[in-house]
């Protein structure tokens, strides 16, 4: 279960994640910071699948950069993810440094888990939506089911959708095509 760590009311920044010092993972929401447990092993056996699909099709088309958890991804200063998946174009790469992304990915991917279904479903899309984010994939690997989203008039639409097996298409990753059935 994710835990929100309070400040006596005040708000987080990054410059203060950045000072942390342990070991977990944190996630900064609208100045909210986040504690999230480590992921199950369905978790990581589905973002080891979906990022060779995603790697080798990116690299294959020259496309741009994929990356895996943790990274984080600056948004602003009140707000640092670590999307499962993140993908940034190759007209987008300035975005990118040695501590993280400083800027809105082209793509980012989710898994969720029972304690992160609420923040990855509503909190997360709301606010990849509002920063832009083109394309949303919310995966539930136990109920093996995806879906792809794609950003429409500050809305996200869904583009397709899958259970167990069928094909799916991504809008931001031209050309790719995999079937779910791949992944499960």
């Amino acid at each position: 279960m994710a835990a929100v760590l309070e400040k006596q009311g005040r708000r987080w920044t990054y410059e203060e994640y950045c000072r942390l010092d342990d070991d977990q993972r944190h996630e900064i929401i609208y100045g909210h910071l986040l504690m999230a447990p480590s992921p199950d092993m369905w978790h990581q056996d589905w973002i080891g699948e979906f990022y060779m699909i995603l790697r080798n099709h990116v690299q294959r088309h020259k496309l741009g950069k994929v990356f895996v958890a943790p990274f984080d991804v600056i948004l602003d200063s009140a707000n640092v993810v670590q999307p499962d998946l993140i993908f940034v174009s190759a007209a987008n790469l300035g975005i990118l440094e040695r501590r993280g992304i400083f800027g809105v990915p082209n793509l980012l991917i989710e898994l969720i888990s029972p304690s992160s279904v609420r923040r990855d479903r509503y909190e997360k899309r709301e606010l990849y939506a509002r920063f832009g984010v083109k394309e949303y994939w919310i995966g539930d690997p136990a109920n093996r089911s995806l879906e792809v989203l794609t950003l429409k008039e500050g809305r996200y639409e869904l583009h397709g959708a899958a259970e167990e097996k069928g094909r799916l298409t991504s809008p931001v990753l031209t050309g790719l095509e995999f079937d779910l059935a791949e992944v499960v």
